[in-house]
């Protein structure tokens, strides 16, 4: 199984457009890594590729991503794009896609209604494009030779439907889902959003070889702390890394491959030498950056 990090951002990326924060100026500055906002490629052989979820960033990503271009005229080895929430950082990049070349969008009833009621998304060619549904816990093949499995975490509604939904910070559904890969025998997993870790997912997750998981903030109130937002990370629907609850902690016997994604702005641990950096990689974690191949 082949995978790369399009983009290990959280929403925003790194810099953020109108972000001053010392993390954001160091990026304007080349001091650290800039970062597009969240999205992995899959694939089990290499010459067919399957994205999960497609940023605003995806035509920047594809750009600089060579297994990703066109081998021909017109045409593409992206066969398809699966949906794991309906968060504008992971569904909007489906509108840059639109140029007349067929795909599969693979979602649950949850993103599949975001799809349907907003018109905006009819500039998918329905001819073309292709809208499958798919359940909780039931196997799909996106592509021959590369099983996924939606399961769910638990995590809230989109930003934008809020106002439609009672909020429910850490709701188990369709509304956030992970997804099981399978191929070639090995087996990972990719959270890139997630507001807690019952131990019914500890045991989910217990028999990958990769898991990519949500690493957006380090603190609950890491935005509070840099002077960028009211809003905790619970609230965004985003377990913090650190603390007795957090996921460093509850993820610390998992013996799998360990890589954080979805890596809000303001976190410390994008900084090299600082203290929340050491404590991730002494936990056995890597941090995601784009253009990260990993192999299994």
């Amino acid at each position: 199984m082949k995978l790369v990090v399009l983009g290990a951002g959280a929403g925003g990326g790194l810099p953020q457009w109108n972000c001053g924060c010392a993390n954001c100026q160091d990026a304007r500055a080349g001091k650290i890594a800039s970062m597009t906002q969240s999205s992995v490629a899959v694939s089990p052989d290499g010459d067919r590729w399957v994205l999960l979820n497609a940023s605003p960033d995806i035509a920047a990503q594809l750009q600089r991503t060579k297994a990703l271009w066109p081998a021909s005229l017109r045409g593409t080895p992206v066969a398809a794009v699966v949906l794991t929430n309906g968060d504008i950082d992971h569904i909007a990049g489906l509108l840059t896609l639109r140029e007349k070349t067929p795909f599969t969008v693979f979602a649950t009833g949850s993103g599949m209604d975001i799809l349907t009621t907003n018109s905006v998304f009819n500039v998918l060619d329905p001819d073309l494009v292709d809208r499958t549904l798919v359940s909780v816990d039931d196997m799909f093949e996106p592509v021959p030779g590369l099983r996924l499995t939606p399961f769910s975490v638990p995590g809230k509604v989109a930003l934008f439907l809020e106002d439609e939904a009672a909020l429910d910070l850490e709701a188990v559904g369709d509304q956030t889902i992970g997804l099981l890969l399978e191929a070639n025998g090995r087996r990972a997993a990719y959270i890139p959003g997630c507001a807690a870790l019952p131990d019914w997912l500890l045991v989910r997750l217990d028999a990958v070889d990769l898991l990519m998981f949500d690493g957006t903030v380090w603190e609950n109130d890491d935005m509070a702390k840099t002077g960028t937002g009211r809003k905790t990370g619970a609230r965004m629907g985003h377990i913090a890394l650190s603390g007795e609850d957090g996921s460093l902690a509850r993820l610390d016997a998992l013996a799998a491959r360990k890589v954080l994604v979805h890596i809000n702005n303001t976190n410390p641990i994008l900084q090299p030498g600082s203290r929340e950096r050491r404590q991730v990689e002494n936990a056995g974690w890597e941090i995601a950056h784009d253009g990260m191949e990993i192999e299994l």
